[in-house]
């Protein structure tokens, strides 16, 4: 299989190529699988990216008063936004690992068992019918310091979730609900880890596929036999490929087949721009399929995170940057040389989402030079064009 029809399969997948943008929110989070959200901003963007006429209340409708979707962390140990129904697959799948290391941070934090237990109990009577921030939390248990680590442990027991932040989409602080009351109707512990591991392959490779075992491994955090073991359980609803210029064999589901099978180049090109920590970026462990070995280095950071990214018919070509100012401005810096066509493209997209950040006209800035993300301190790949 050649990997542009892979590339064009992929960003329809993904609902980045213009003929299968949504316009339904909860589909779309269901169909790429998870939204990442480490990044406050990132799930929006990654949204308006993929929604016709996307607007940042949709995806609030969604979290905060429909409460269809919730965040929790989960694969990689870091915080995705999923669907109600997903939660309990992605909680299971993960937690083991996961709670090992909250405990170990709380030991570190000089917090003990009979610490976290007290404590706990008494943030769930605070927190019943109500949301609050820690700094609500602590102006009501005192000058507590370790606050923050137990209400970061009680989200990744279950028992606490992650609300909506006190000053906008873009803001850092966060409001805090009991689990059982955001979703009172989701039983985390209806299924067993043997049984969420395969089923969370399965979404994945729904929305990731056709993917190596290792990509498997690495997006979901486990290792490679357990990644080998699911496979085992599902290879009924698989099938194994190879994609030309890319080593190693790729798993496709049986259902996908047809589609990739059908899939066509496209006379128009397809340019997107999507924000740090986009699934696209970062479902896969092997990169070559669509960024070149030689750019690497500007778009991953040393811990490796996605920064912001110029996409090209599911290429990565450069990147882009946000800089908030009187007269706000997106920068732009391509790789090596693109066509003029794909340049205009790519400008009225970069002129549509800065827009949409800065809800008022904003610049247009090409540089020339780029420093490497693996040469900047750690946070970098925040504002990769900040020093250009």
């Amino acid at each position: 299989m050649k990997l542009d029809f892979v590339n064009r399969f992929l960003l329809a997948k993904q609902h980045l190529s213009r003929d299968f943008r949504n316009s339904d929110v909860l589909q779309t989070v269901r169909d790429i699988c998870a939204l990442h959200a480490t990044g406050i901003a990132t799930p929006y963007l990654s949204l308006f990216a993929r929604i016709e006429n996307f607007k940042r209340k949709h995806l609030d409708e969604e979290l905060y008063v429909k409460r269809r979707l919730g965040k929790i962390r989960c694969v990689r140990r870091t915080i995705h936004i999923l669907p109600e129904e997903t939660i309990p697959l992605a909680y299971v799948a993960t937690k083991r690992k996961l709670l090992k290391d909250t405990a170990a941070f709380l030991e570190f934090r000089g917090v003990s068992t009979d610490e976290y237990e007290a404590t706990s109990k008494r943030i769930l009577e605070i927190l019943k019918g109500k949301e609050m921030t820690t700094s609500e939390i602590k102006g009501i248990l005192g000058p507590e310091p370790n606050i923050s680590a137990i209400v970061e442990q009680m989200c990744d027991q279950g028992l606490l979730i992650r609300g909506r932040p006190t000053r906008g989409w873009r803001g850092k602080v966060q409001n805090y609900s009991r689990f059982d009351e955001y979703f009172p109707n989701l039983d985390l512990g209806r299924i067993e880890e043997v049984e969420a591991i395969p089923l969370l392959v399965h979404q994945y490779l729904r929305s990731f596929g056709p993917a190596t075992e290792n990509d498997i491994a690495w997006w979901m955090g486990i290792g490679k036999g357990q990644a080998r073991a699911a496979l085992h359980s599902i290879q009924g609803q698989t099938e194994q490929i190879t994609i030309s210029d890319l080593d190693g064999t790729f798993i496709l589901l049986k259902s996908d087949e047809k589609r990739l099978n059908n899939t066509k180049t496209q006379d128009m090109q397809t340019v997107n721009l999507l924000p740090i920590l986009d699934p696209y970026l970062m479902g896969y462990k092997i990169r070559d399929r669509y960024l070149s070995p030689e750019h690497r280095e500007y778009v991953f950071d040393r811990g490796g995170n996605a920064t912001t990214t110029i996409l090209l018919d599911g290429k990565v070509v450069g990147v882009w940057d946000f800089q908030e100012d009187e007269k706000p401005v997106v920068k732009l810096h391509f790789f090596e040389k693109v066509e003029r066509s794909a340049v205009s493209a790519i400008r009225i997209e970069a002129r549509k989402i800065g827009e949409f950040i800065a809800e008022k006209p904003i610049q247009i800035k090409e540089c020339d030079v780029m420093v490497p993300l693996t040469r900047k301190n750690a946070g970098g790949f925040l504002a990769p064009l900040k020093d250009s």
